[in-house]
């Protein structure tokens, strides 16, 4: 999302993957992994039925965050199943979502878990990349960013392109399960191709070169977990 990324998603699923199958040939578990950034074929398939459901818990604890927004139009970039586009659609009745990807694989699959809302309209899905964002400026009362940055493309290009899309007091949410605290992420990004884990500080800095001004930053010490928050 990009698929996981290119607008993407992590930890969870793949670490428990990386644990019951760390037996088998490494060829098989490249060919799994490699499907984060933009999940592809077969391979894709499974990880994005398997991120909906692993990545669910970590969504849900970000969300708790957005505080209290009444969004007319939102924006999830890096959308992959669409598990969190229709708990969006769900929590924010009075919204239109549109959920964006990079991945063919996720697009589709976004499009068949939320096939009630693309039909009646409040819903559409679209393939596209963060950095160059198919979107008019001010399209949007909130873009979400869930398990995704990793993989996004010059981040510094990629975090002015959602300032751009955003409304005025619109809110920028990227909910992460690696803070760049945890030594055991490190696997991850040697095993998974372009995947890079940014800590606190650098997604701040990411933000405020966008022309972000008011930020906040939650984490879960516990389990890693890292929200951060900002408002245009």
């Amino acid at each position: 999302m990009y698929a996981f990324g290119e607008n993407g998603r992590c930890t969870i699923f793949l670490d428990v993957v990386y644990k019951s199958y760390g037996r088998l040939k490494m060829g098989i578990l490249n060919k799994l992994f490699g499907n984060t950034k933009k999940p592809e074929g077969f391979w894709g398939k499974l990880m994005v039925e398997g991120m909906n459901r692993g990545h669910a818990p970590l969504a849900d604890w970000g969300m708790s965050f957005f505080g209290d927004v009444r969004p007319k139009s939102i924006l999830d970039c890096g959308c992959g199943g669409g598990r969190n586009v229709a708990e969006l659609l769900k929590r924010y009745p009075q919204a239109e979502v549109t959920g964006l990807d990079y991945s063919v694989v996720s697009v589709k699959k976004s499009e068949e878990v939320n096939i009630d809302a693309v039909r009646n309209g409040r819903c559409r899905i679209v393939q596209g990349d963060v950095s160059a964002l198919p979107f008019a400026d001010a399209s949007f009362d909130l873009v979400s960013a869930f398990e995704t940055v990793y993989f996004w493309p010059g981040p510094d290009r990629s975090f002015a392109e959602v300032f751009r899309v955003l409304r005025t007091g619109g809110v920028f949410m990227v909910v992460n399960e690696a803070d760049g605290k945890n030594k055991a992420d490190e696997k991850w990004t040697s095993i998974i191709d372009g995947m890079k884990i940014y800590g606190k500080e650098e997604l701040e800095r990411f933000l405020r070169d966008a022309g972000f001004t008011h930020i906040e930053t939650y984490r879960n010490e516990g389990k890693h977990w890292l929200t951060v928050r900002a408002v245009k």
